[in-house]
């Protein structure tokens, strides 16, 4: 079993969509790190060498920003957002869509669930 990145893949997965496993790697992210390695992305990820798990490991430690760090460096931004005041942190801060969407009818993700008037007799 292949543990990159503090992950352990799938077992029998292609090494492309194992890779994706990993917070902050997508698709194209894990095409591009195989390319660097020069593994071939159908190989499965049973079938990787310690070589080739090494090669992907070194990869990933030089170009990429991935995990905790990641998770960090996001939740450190929003917090810094916050901390200014601005249109985006006080929406952040109130629990609210921040990219504009509108929240008369919907947004019901973001605001959770419906609360229920009671009408008192």
């Amino acid at each position: 079993m292949a543990r990159i990145a503090g992950v352990d893949l799938p077992k029998k997965k292609r090494i492309e969509i194992g890779l994706t496993y990993i917070y902050g790697i997508g698709r194209t992210l894990s095409q591009k790190i195989l390319d660097e390695a020069g593994i071939d992305y159908n190989t499965s990820t049973d079938d990787l060498t310690d070589k080739e798990i090494t090669a992907i490991r070194d990869v990933i430690d030089a170009k990429c920003i991935v995990e905790g760090d990641l998770r960090k460096d996001r939740s450190m931004n929003i917090k810094m957002l916050m901390d200014l005041g601005n249109y985006r942190g006080l929406r952040h801060r109130k629990g609210l869509p921040v990219r504009g969407q509108r929240t008369s009818t919907n947004a019901r993700t973001r605001k959770g669930p419906k609360r229920v008037k009671i009408k008192k007799k």
